[in-house]
């Protein structure tokens, strides 16, 4: 059996163990069925290695008592989303190599992946949690982190905001980073825990809370089709405080909800930081702040130049974090530098400490020797509330080296490029202006709000170069 420390997950069950803490759900369900799954994985504790479990439950409570039972038992836990499709688990199946199943997944050939004889290098004395990140690109990979790291991010999410128990109501899905953390934050601060679906709120499920009492995380889409019901916008100003993150806000979207009185707080973060490590508290989101705050007392953040060197306040470079919640590296390699983890991400720190993103260096546009970032212009074109959707991409032009592309949704049948041309012309500089509009019915999103860029990317260049063809200009 393992050793019970305030360090391991079966502490805090526990501790709730007689709480009605899982509103909406039976919580002595999950207390009994995760002293069961735990009961199962430790009765032969002869094992030389870890097992490795696979856990794609669909139903909330199994989920999470898999993963509370697993990690208790020093297991190497892989969360997955269920509804990935077979090519995406045999890419899965090929890389983890697992011992046991929890969930219902495709039929897929698992004779020839259930074996592992590689030699795992690293070794751990608890377990590890591989959280998935990258699906969106093509490639899926897990981060991985340890009871610790994930505890270093509650702690300061609790000292940030002052906080000795966190209430959260989650709409997000617990294989994620996202759903997960606010998961963590109730059970381990004997908060409270509502578990549901962006769809349950809109067809009139509330649950018996006080929201002012609640956080809840939102991604911008969320975001946005709350705000689009009178009833739900009054229900979400209720909150203590809606976090905000996953993908870039849109400027309509923040002052749209900063007129409902909405208590938001923009964060940033990533599965590697395990959630968010800088959020702009909601106090001075109301006073007009459009930063993403300050950093979190667990982690820092240090903006460097091209060569390497640390910048000053106000000068843009590429962000590297250091956390006590930053993951360990991309299962089955550690990171080469376990101490700072260096991003795609632009951004500065200003004045009041708070820090700023610019865009991804990987999206910068080259346009006639300009840098254009997709972000500015995105934020540009919502805000005419012409568009439903939209993303901006780079294409190969002969006059150009690149040209500014807006692949939209446009808002309804009268919206066309010329009125969308006009309603731009004083929110950009002119390189920055989309040369190329191409009108689509929908745009490739992550359940967690973020467009598949690469995709859009991979599609439309590939388009441009078989037919042996620049895009045609306006200008």
């Amino acid at each position: 059996m393992a050793s019970i420390s305030m360090g391991n997950p079966l502490v805090y069950l526990e501790k709730g163990a007689n709480d009605n803490w899982l509103i909406g759900s039976d919580s002595r369900e999950f207390y009994l069925l995760t002293k069961q799954l735990y009961a199962e994985l430790t009765q032969n504790n002869n094992l030389k290695t870890p097992l490795k479990i696979i856990i794609a439950e669909r139903e909330p409570i199994k989920l999470i008592a898999s993963f509370i039972a697993a990690t208790a038992a020093n297991c190497q836990v892989f969360l997955c989303n269920p509804n990935w499709v077979k090519a995406e688990w045999e890419q899965v199946f090929n890389l983890v190599k697992p011992d046991l199943i929890w969930g219902n997944l495709p039929e897929i050939d698992y004779k020839k992946t259930q074996k592992d004889t590689r030699e795992f290098t690293p070794k751990f004395t608890s377990s590890l949690i591989m959280i998935p990140t990258g699906g969106t690109s093509g490639k899926i990979r897990f981060a991985m982190h340890t009871w610790k790291n994930l505890m270093a991010s509650v702690r300061g999410f609790q000292q940030y905001f002052s906080l000795e128990q966190v209430n959260s109501f989650c709409i997000l899905p617990l294989y994620h980073v996202s759903g997960l953390m606010q998961f963590m934050r109730s059970f381990t601060t004997g908060g409270k825990l509502v578990i549901s679906t962006l769809k349950l709120l809109e067809n009139g499920e509330r649950y018996e809370i006080q929201p002012e009492e609640f956080f809840i995380s939102l991604v911008p889409t969320q975001l946005q089709r709350l705000l689009e019901k009178p009833d739900l916008t009054t229900w979400l100003s209720r909150f203590q405080t809606a976090l905000l993150g996953g993908a870039p806000a849109w400027l309509e979207l923040l002052e749209t909800s900063r007129n409902y009185g909405i208590r938001l707080a923009p964060t940033y973060g990533m599965t590697e930081t395990a959630s968010q490590i800088a959020t702009l508290k909601p106090e001075e989101f109301l006073a007009g702040n459009n930063t993403i705050g300050q950093v979190l007392p667990h982690a820092k953040v240090v903006i460097k130049g091209e060569n390497g060197e640390i910048l000053g306040t106000n000068q843009t470079g590429t962000i590297s974090i250091k956390a006590d919640s930053l993951a360990l590296g991309y299962y089955p390699e550690l990171f080469a530098n376990q101490e700072e983890f260096q991003l795609d991400d632009l951004g500065f720190i200003d004045e009041n400490r708070d820090l700023k993103i610019v865009g991804r260096n990987s999206n910068k546009i080259i346009t006639g020797g300009e840098n254009v970032f997709p972000n500015e212009v995105e934020a540009a074109i919502l805000s005419t509330q012409m568009v439903e959707d939209i993303c901006v991409i780079g294409l190969p032009d002969s006059q150009w080296g690149e040209i500014v592309t807006a692949i939209y949704v446009p808002k309804s049948s009268n919206v066309n490029i010329g009125n969308l041309k006009i309603a731009i012309e004083d929110k950009l500089s002119k390189f920055k202006c989309p040369k190329k509009w191409i009108a689509v019915e929908s745009l490739p999103r992550s359940v967690q709000g973020k467009i598949n860029r690469q995709l859009l990317q991979q599609n439309y260049r590939t388009e441009v170069l078989t037919t042996n063809q620049f895009c045609v200009t306006n200008e």
